[in-house]
C-alpha cells in the first residue's frame, strides 16, 4: 500500500466546491484502485475577515481548517501571501504552513511514502522544501499556467528548475507542458506525460430536447456554451464578439462566476447582442452534463490552458467543441469528431470555426466515442507505476 501526502492549493473545499476539482478527480480515481492511501494538505492564503464583501479572500477566511471530504481527510493550513512580494515568498510560507501538519500526521501514524504535489509554483516548490526537511520523495504535476506563464518571471523560473532537478519526477497533464519544462533545462528522463481523463459515468449524453426542457432553454435555437471563470484568460469576450457574425438563431450560454461579468454584459449590450447572451452562473459539477447535453457546441476561447477538462466533459456528453489552438488542446481536439480548432483567437476565428463545424457536424455517438479514448484507466495505472518506481530501493552500483 502506497501512502501519499497530496499537497496543493488547487483542491476543493466546503466553501469552494469546484475549485481545483480536477485534482480531486485524479485522486479519486487513484483511490478507487485500493492500492493507495492519501491525506490532503491544501493550504489557503491567510485573511482575517469572512464575508461576501471580501470576495475570494472572504472565502479563504471561511475555509475550514479541517474537513473530511468524499472519504479523504483534508487539512487547510493558512500561509502568508502579502501583496507585491507574495509571488516570490509564497513557496516558503506555504511550506512553513504545511510542515506542522505533515509532521503531526507522521507522529500520529500516517508516515507517508512520498509527497504528491499539484501545480508547479508555488506548490511544487513548497513540496520540495517539505521533502528536504522530512526526508521524503516527491513528484510534481504541472497543470498549465504554472509552466506556460509563471516561468516568464526570473526568480520563480529559477525555483521551478531547481525543483524539477530535485524531484523524483515531473508529470505534465499534456506533452506541451513537459516540452516547456525541458526547454527550461529540466532532465528529460524525469519528465512524464499523464493526461487527465474524463469521468465517463458522470458525463454522459442526455437527450438534447430533454436537457433543454429541464434547464428552461429554447428548443428552436442553436446554443453555444462557454464554461469557465469569468476572467480575461478564459476569453468569454471572444465568444460575445463572435455573436454578430453568427446566424441570428445562435444563443450564447456563459456558465461561471467571476470579476468580469459586468464587463461582459456591457460588451454584449454595446454589440447589440445582449438578448442572445445568457449568464447562468456557477454550475455544480454534478449538473454540468445537462448543460453540455443541451448545447450544440462548447467553446473554449482561452489564451492559456494546460489540459482543459471541460473539453473532454462536453465530448463525453456527445457535444463537439470549438477551441483555441493552444498548449495541450490540440492533443484533445485531435479529430473532426471532437470538434474544430480556431484559426485565430478572435470573434471571426470562432465564427469561422462554427461554420466549419456546422458543415461537417459529427454524430453524438462519434463525439462520445472520441471522449471514451480518454478514460482514467491508463493515467491511474501510469501514476501508480511511477510512484512504485520512485519508492523502489535503489540497487547498489
Amino acid at each position: 500500500m502506497i501512502k501519499t501526502l497530496l499537497l496543493s492549493s488547487l483542491y476543493p473545499s466546503a466553501v469552494r466546491p469546484i475549485h481545483g476539482i480536477f485534482v480531486e478527480t485524479r485522486l479519486r480515481e487513484l483511490l478507487k484502485t485500493g492500492e493507495m492511501q492519501t491525506k490532503v494538505v491544501a493550504p489557503v492564503p491567510w485573511f482575517p475577515l469572512k464575508g461576501k464583501r471580501y470576495g475570494e479572500y472572504g472565502l479563504f477566511a471561511a475555509t475550514p481548517k479541517f474537513e473530511h471530504r468524499n472519504g479523504v481527510d483534508v487539512y487547510h493550513p493558512r500561509y502568508f501571501l502579502p501583496p507585491k512580494v507574495g509571488m516570490n515568498i509564497a513557496p516558503y510560507t506555504m511550506a512553513m504552513a504545511a510542515l506542522p501538519v505533515a509532521r503531526k500526521l507522521m507522529r500520529d501514524g500516517f508516515d507517508f511514502d512520498l509527497i504528491d504535489a499539484h501545480y508547479y509554483y508555488p506548490d511544487g516548490v513548497a513540496a520540495g522544501i517539505l521533502a528536504r526537511k522530512l526526508g521524503k520523495a516527491f513528484v510534481v504535476t504541472a497543470r498549465g499556467t504554472d509552466l506556460n506563464l509563471i516561468p516568464e518571471y526570473a526568480y520563480p523560473r529559477k525555483l521551478i528548475l531547481a525543483t524539477a532537478q530535485q524531484a523524483g519526477a515531473s508529470i505534465g497533464v499534456c506533452k506541451a507542458l513537459m516540452d516547456s519544462l525541458q526547454a527550461l533545462g529540466a532532465d528529460p528522463a524525469k519528465l512524464h506525460t499523464l493526461r487527465n481523463g474524463v469521468d465517463l459515468e458522470r458525463f454522459v449524453p442526455e437527450p438534447r430536447a430533454a436537457a433543454r426542457q429541464k434547464l428552461g432553454l429554447p428548443l428552436n435555437h442553436k446554443l453555444l456554451l462557454s464554461v469557465g471563470h469569468l476572467i480575461e484568460r478564459k476569453g468569454h469576450y471572444v465568444a460575445i464578439d463572435a455573436l454578430p457574425l453568427l446566424p441570428a438563431d445562435v444563443r450564447l450560454l456563459i456558465a461561471g462566476g467571476g470579476s468580469e461579468r459586468a464587463a461582459l454584459q456591457k460588451q454584449a449590450e454595446k454589440l447589440g447582442v445582449a438578448n442572445r447572451v445568457q449568464f447562468v452562473g456557477v454550475v455544480p459539477q454534478t449538473d454540468l452534463k445537462w448543460w453540455y447535453s443541451a448545447a450544440d457546441a462548447l467553446t473554449l476561447c482561452s489564451s492559456r490552458e494546460g489540459w482543459a477538462n471541460v473539453l473532454l466533459e462536453a465530448m463525453a456528453c456527445g457535444t463537439p467543441v470549438i477551441a483555441t489552438n493552444i498548449w495541450g488542446t490540440p492533443e484533445v481536439v485531435s479529430t473532426p469528431n471532437a470538434g474544430v480548432l480556431m484559426s485565430a483567437r478572435s470573434g471571426q476565428g470562432l465564427a469561422d470555426a462554427w461554420n466549419a463545424l456546422a458543415a461537417h457536424y459529427p454524430t453524438r455517438a462519434d463525439t462520445r466515442a472520441h471522449a471514451e479514448t480518454f478514460s482514467w484507466e491508463s493515467t491511474t495505472k501510469g501514476q501508480l507505476e511511477l510512484f512504485r518506481c520512485l519508492l523502489r530501493p535503489k540497487k547498489a552500483v
